[in-house]
């Protein structure tokens, strides 16, 4: 496993190893061992979401407080998408501070993004299947979100026009008025 470090202390982009031949290929999507080898971390994963979503579809910012916070490892097992972690622990040097890569189902690439970082990312493909393996549960009293076009972010998605938001999303608070990590 090949392991890049990124601008954010902490969230970082995994690439497995892929071993191929005339029928096709094959690789570990996770592996404990390698991935603590590679990385450091030893997480406990406790649940795994996947998700379908259309072309411009954004999903995020996200990210659970209270009891339940999660880390991430990301990846996208169809399509293509534009995935974000953005920095929001009020104690960070890099508070406030973005980091995004593309995921694909033919790059294979991962993103680890831990606790302590919101979670968003939007669709490039016509559709796009996403797997995140998260360490704790799903917590609808942790639950938050910041919105995804924050000035004070200003993250540089790659959108020809407006993307296409849950309620939820479309009403979130901005940065500066969130809930955030200490």
């Amino acid at each position: 496993m090949k392991v890049e470090t990124t601008a954010l202390e902490g969230v970082l982009i995994l690439e497995p190893k892929l071993f191929g031949d005339a029928r096709g290929w094959f690789m570990e999507a996770y592996n404990a061992r390698a991935f603590t080898e590679a990385t450091g971390l030893a997480p406990t994963f406790v649940q795994d979401n996947q998700s379908l979503s259309s072309q411009g579809v954004l999903r995020g910012l996200h990210y659970q407080l209270g009891e339940h916070p999660q880390d991430k490892l990301v990846r996208v097992l169809a399509g293509e998408i534009f995935d974000v972690a953005v920095d929001i622990r009020r104690s960070s040097p890099t508070f406030g501070q973005w980091v995004g890569v593309h995921l694909s189902g033919q790059n294979r690439r991962q993103v680890w993004v831990p606790r302590g970082f919101a979670h968003a990312f939007v669709v490039l493909s016509e559709t796009a299947e996403v797997l995140y393996k998260v360490t704790d549960v799903y917590d609808p009293a942790g639950e938050r979100s910041i919105r995804w076009d924050d000035p004070a972010i200003g993250i540089d998605w790659p959108l020809d026009t407006p993307p296409v938001l849950s309620a939820k999303d479309a009403d979130a608070p901005l940065l500066a008025d969130a809930d955030l990590f200490p």
